[in-house]
Formats: C-alpha cells, structure tokens, sequence
C-alpha cells in the first residue's frame, strides 16, 4: 500500500538512504531538513520525485505543516556526531527534545498512523551482556559529562514517544542502530576519522605505509551495519513493527578497532602501524547488538560488511585525497 511517509532529517546519511528505499518502493516522500548536517545534494536526482521542506526541526509549525497528510513519520533528525556532543552539548539537546516533542505532537493531533523514532545505541553506555538485548538498562552515568548530551537527549525522545503515544491507536516503534557506516556518512565518526589519518600519514596517499595514533587500546569494540541492510532492517521495522516496542539496528559481528584498521589497510594496500592513544572521556569498550527481535520480524541476515568498507574507503579516499591536493595548491599560491 502506498503511504505518505515524512522523514526528518532525511537529507542526512541515513535519512538519505531511507529516502531513495521509500521512493524506490512507491511512497509519497516528504521530506524535512535545515541541512545544518545533512546534504540535500545527497539527494538531488529525486528532487522531482518528492516534496522537499527546508525547515529547523524546533519549529513546530513549520513540522506539522510537513506531516499533514501523512500517513507515518521517520523522526530521524537531531545532531549526530561524537564532536558535536563534547563541543555544543546544548545544542545537542536543544534539537532533540524539541524536535522529539515538535514531532510526536503533530502527528498525535493529526491523527498519523505510524510514528518510528531513531533512537541509538548510546544509551547504553557500557552494556553489561553482550550481544546486547533491547531489554538492556539504559544508563546516563554522569550527567556532568557533555557526552551523555547525545544519550540523555535520545533517551528523553524515547520516554516521550512510548508516553505521548500509550493510550492511542498511532502504531509507535524505537530502533536503536548500531555503528551503521557507509559513503558520505560524515567526519564525526570512526571510519571516517581514520581515513583522515591516514591521508595525513601517507602524505595524501603517495606511500603505501602509516603510522597513525588511535584513540583507546584498539582492543574496543564495534558491530559495524552497513547502511543499506541497515534500511533493510528499517522497511522490516516499518512493515512489521509491533505498537510500542524497540528494535535494534545493526549485525551482531563484534570486531576490535585493531581488527577494523588492519581490514582497512588490506582493502588501501597500506602496511599500517598503530600506537596507542588517551580514550574519549565517557566512550563504550564493546558494542554489539542482539538483533534476533529485528529478525522475529522476518528480516533475514544479511552482512554485507567486506562490500560496504570498500565502498566506503573509495569515497572516502578520492574525498581526503582532493582535500589534500587543494590544501598544498593553495600552500604553493
């Protein structure tokens, strides 16, 4: 059945993706973003194919102008980025309580069917099972630590839908996704951070080794989804999805940041050296999601993990590499 879905946040690295899946499959797409950190260039081949709204997310007009007649929501946006949470921690929180609340009271008063929040994987912290369950605690561990501000403000968004929505029909649903990478997806992240160290290191990929220094041990933890079975894992949400309930997004393959660096340094045909660093004040040793709840759905694994790394350092390589070529050409002006 074709529906009216708005997606906030959709001109984002997820939100885009979810985009190009919902318009591919027949939906009429609205999409709402002030593009402070997204891209609408992401999705400029389907401009003609949706209605694009360029508006804050704090604006609770402009938001329920956006959603009338829709049929479901995507509340996507908010500001990601681990800089952003140790950098501009009132904002952080400003975007998503205020757009949580913007969201969810329009489409109570609008009477829209499906609302689907995007949650993370933060708000966990340091989850005590591993793969970890959606039952898992949820824990802001030190409300003095910036950081948290991107926890505490998804945490804050996930009591207000399950609140707001209990005694309604609308049909609300949470994922938490975990470590979803691919093309484009920003520079506040891991991969991405990494590939800016080793263009540095190999003065713009001109030698084929590196030493770089890491934040942490390297023994951490990560469960790295690529994006498009992370919107695999979305529709499942999306078709399937109970009132009420949370799903994690992710794979539930645990691999060690040393792991992660020396499959990137295989794929870039570099000898890569790594050396220790001080960790991130408030960062997580291990993560790796239970995603048998997402799978009871009818969602069928799929990891395409080798295929979207390469992908991803592709983009990321010509990306750091025309960086690197304008910065010497203006050294030489």
């Amino acid at each position: 059945m074709t529906e009216r879905i708005l997606i906030t946040g959709g001109s984002g690295f997820l939100g885009s993706a979810l985009t190009r899946r919902l318009a591919a499959t027949g939906h009429d797409v609205v999409v709402l973003d002030n593009n402070s950190r997204g891209d609408v260039g992401r999705l400029a081949d389907l401009l003609d194919e949706l209605t694009f709204i360029e508006a804050d997310i704090r604006d609770g007009r402009a938001v329920a102008e956006a959603m009338a007649g829709c049929d479901c929501v995507f509340h996507l946006a908010f500001v990601n980025g681990t800089r952003f949470f140790y950098e501009q921690p009132d904002l952080v929180l400003d975007v998503g309580v205020k757009g949580a609340l913007a969201t969810i009271e329009a489409a109570r008063d609008q009477g829209v069917g499906t609302y689907i929040l995007a949650s993370s994987s933060e708000i966990y912290q340091q989850p005590e099972t591993i793969p970890t369950p959606e039952s898992e605690r949820a824990i802001v561990p030190d409300v003095r630590n910036p950081r948290f501000s991107y926890a505490g403000g998804k945490l804050i968004s996930e009591l207000l839908a399950v609140n707001f929505f209990r005694d309604t029909p609308v049909r609300d649903m949470v994922f938490r996704p975990h470590n979803v990478f691919g093309p484009d997806m920003g520079f506040e992240h891991v991969i991405p951070e990494l590939m800016a160290k080793l263009c540095d290191a190999t003065d713009g990929w001109a030698r084929d080794e590196a030493a770089i220094e890491i934040q942490g041990s390297g023994e951490e933890t990560r469960a790295f989804c690529y994006v498009e079975d992370a919107v695999d894992q979305l529709m499942a949400v999306y078709d399937h999805g109970q009132k009420g309930e949370i799903y994690h997004i992710g794979i539930d393959r645990e691999q060690t940041l040393r792991e992660l660096i020396a499959r990137m340094g295989a794929i870039l045909g570099l000898r890569i050296a790594v050396s220790p660093g001080r960790p991130r004040d408030g960062g997580t040793s291990r993560r790796c999601p239970d995603i048998a709840k997402i799978q009871s759905l009818g969602y069928v694994r799929r990891d395409r993990f080798d295929e979207g790394l390469a992908r991803t350092l592709d983009w990321y390589k010509a990306y750091f590499a025309d960086q690197h070529d304008a910065a010497h050409a203006a050294g030489r002006g």
